[in-house]
């Protein structure tokens, strides 16, 4: 793709149906169960993005055999068939990646190195290692707590272990997940706050799907039996729920209406409840069986706690823009660790297109501006660069760079909305 993106200014309201691809968040963890699982797995209409092929890529390292069939990742799973020897992985600059893909090493024995980009090298990752270190394997990073890890393991020899909870629900996902491939009984506690529960829920459907069931006490501990195994199966990706708040937002800044098929109030992805935001600010939310739809209202500002469901604060964040008074998004510190600073850098494109930002640690207050163009840095994140293109319908000049960044987790984003423009419009 090219390094800018000048987003087709409308201007007006905008209609039709959309299918995000599958989500990131349960191809990852499924292609984890599915590796530890003895037999051949099917991922269905799994995403094929840069984040799920560092997975692909690391886990056939491994010596798991993972290849696509059409839309479909096959697994060929069984941790019998890892190496155990010295091995170097590149994860980029996903996060999923080398949290849940370390755990799994680290659960069944060798000598690994996980490192990334530059960016990867500033997210931290000394509390898994340390959780690491709890049950009795060698583990460690640099002196600022983030990548490159170096793991040495015999595998999993303690039973306990703890981590905190406000950083990265990952850490615990991926502890989870990995202690059923350890083979020995784990108790996992969480020390503190636990962000982005709805993250673990779904780490915890995913394992039920393939045959693990851990004890869940609260989400302040958890416990895994020495006898839980994962079956190989069949297992249905759902689309995207983050990705879907883009279109979901196309609908509320526009006007318009926007159907996104594939999911309903009942899917295991937390983020679909970015839509009780848009309810709240003024939008229609209409719930099917297999489709939720948005329809587009005056817009009102809100005041929020995103915890749960943070991936979408960007998406939030750039409809206020078009509200009526001021939008409060609080208790998402966490965010600033992710693929960039979400609170800063996403204050500092806000401010380019009109909008006056009070910036917290926790969150930030947008209050509307005059709008006006702007091209828009993306920082080499993904959710920058997908919510930022939405605004570009209603605002005339706004010019997206580095829009490649997108390849993460939705290489198709500029070409399924520029479908949908082209719907509307036949």
């Amino acid at each position: 793709m090219n390094t800018q993106y000048p987003v087709r200014y409308l201007g007006k309201p905008l209609s039709g149906v959309v299918r995000p691809p599958g989500s990131k968040s349960i191809t990852n963890r499924a292609l984890i169960c599915a590796a530890a699982a003895d037999g051949e797995s099917r991922l269905l209409r799994a995403l094929r993005s840069e984040d799920t092929q560092m997975m692909i890529e690391g886990l056939n390292q491994l010596g798991v055999s993972v290849s696509w069939q059409g839309d479909d990742l096959v697994v060929r799973g069984g941790t019998d068939s890892v190496p155990r020897q010295s091995i170097d992985v590149f994860v980029g600059n996903s996060g999923t990646t080398i949290r849940f893909l370390s755990a799994l090493a680290a659960a069944i024995g060798g000598s690994y190195k996980f490192d990334g980009i530059q960016r990867m090298r500033l997210r931290p990752i000394e509390d898994l290692a340390d959780a690491f270190r709890q049950l009795g394997v060698r583990a460690s990073c640099n002196s600022t707590g983030c990548p490159p890890l170096e793991l040495v393991s015999s595998g999993f020899s303690g039973n306990q272990c703890s981590v905190r909870g406000n950083l990265s629900s990952q850490y615990l996902s991926g502890l989870l997940m990995a202690s059923v491939a350890s083979g020995e009984a784990v108790q996992i506690t969480v020390e503190g706050e636990l962000v982005s529960k709805p993250y673990v829920d779904i780490t915890l459907d995913v394992m039920k799907a393939f045959g693990a069931a851990p004890l869940n006490k609260g989400y302040h501990s958890f416990e895994i039996s020495k006898d839980s195994k994962y079956l190989a199966t069949e297992y249905a990706i759902e689309p995207d729920a983050s990705a879907a708040s883009y279109f979901f937002a196309v609908a509320a800044i526009t006007g318009g209406r926007v159907t996104v098929s594939g999911l309903s109030a009942d899917a295991m992805q937390g983020d679909v409840a970015f839509c009780n935001c848009l309810a709240d600010m003024g939008c229609t939310v209409i719930y099917d069986k297999d489709a939720i739809t948005v329809i587009g209202g005056s817009l009102n500002g809100i005041d929020v706690d995103m915890n749960a469901i943070s991936d979408t604060v960007p998406t939030l964040a750039v409809v206020a823009l078009f509200a009526s008074g001021p939008t409060n998004i609080s208790n998402v510190e966490h965010v600033r660790h992710k693929e960039t600073d979400r609170i800063s850098d996403l204050s500092r494109e806000l401010v380019k297109l009109g909008a006056t930002v009070d910036e917290r640690q926790d969150g930030l207050t947008i209050n509307p501006g005059e709008l006006r163009a702007a091209s828009i840095e993306t920082y080499n994140d993904h959710r920058i660069a997908m919510s930022f293109a939405v605004a570009g319908l209603m605002i005339s000049g706004v010019v997206i760079n580095d829009p490649g960044c997108c390849e993460k987790t939705y290489p198709e984003f500029f070409l399924d909305l520029e479908k949908l423009i082209n719907q509307d419009e036949v």
